[in-house]
């Protein structure tokens, strides 16, 4: 009974940071592929997001056997699902350019960097969460200036692909092109949601 109401710290903080860690691994495979298109790197994108599914199914597990928790139960499940997330868009887009026979473009490229760059924001301030809050408040704040400039290149890149329709199979492609720009948008609003998450968790523990 005692161990039922003991808290675990270490657990869940480490179980989150083995999640954003894959996220980072994703994105960086996410980038790569948009390069080259290789498949191999999809095949290695599409395990990286089941391995991270798997440690998320542990975290929840841990939290339906757990009673007292390091920060706030909620907190934990709904940080836990926004990284997660945004690796599920970063496997979602490659599939769906696989399955549309959609070419990168370099506005694609470019979002791309920045989300690898807003999950490595978010891997820091998980990582700084338990020790030094306000320094991971401040990484969240990094991933939500990056999520902005994801937003301004997603606006450029519909606003591009829309300028002129030539003909109706030029329209079909541009439908192809402005769902995968969405999948990378969304990628972008989950990392923007872990980080607001992030926030708010300073904001309980100091």
């Amino acid at each position: 009974m005692l161990k039922f109401f003991k808290p675990r710290p270490n657990t869940f903080l480490k179980l989150l940071q083995d999640q954003a860690c894959l996220t980072l691994q994703g994105m960086s495979l996410l980038k790569e592929y948009l390069n080259d298109q290789d498949r191999a790197v999809a095949e290695r994108l599409t395990v990286t997001e089941k391995e991270e599914d798997e440690v998320r199914r542990i975290l929840i597990d841990e939290l339906l056997r757990t009673f007292v928790t390091p920060i706030d139960r909620e907190d934990i499940f709904t940080l836990s699902r926004a990284i997660d997330d945004v690796l599920d868009y970063a496997y979602s887009t490659v599939d769906e350019m696989e399955i549309l026979k959609v070419n990168p473009t370099p506005y694609m490229c470019r979002i791309a960097s920045l989300l690898h760059d807003a999950a490595y924001e978010i891997q820091l301030g998980v990582q700084r969460l338990e020790d030094h809050p306000r320094v991971a408040s401040e990484h969240a704040q990094r991933a939500k200036a990056l999520e902005n400039r994801v937003e301004q290149v997603y606006r450029e890149a519909v606003a591009d692909l829309f300028s002129g329709p030539q003909d109706a199979e030029h329209i079909v492609q541009m439908l192809k092109m402005r769902e995968v720009y969405r999948h990378l948008s969304n990628a972008a609003d989950r990392g923007d949601e872990a980080a607001n998450i992030i926030a708010d968790i300073v904001v309980k523990m100091t």
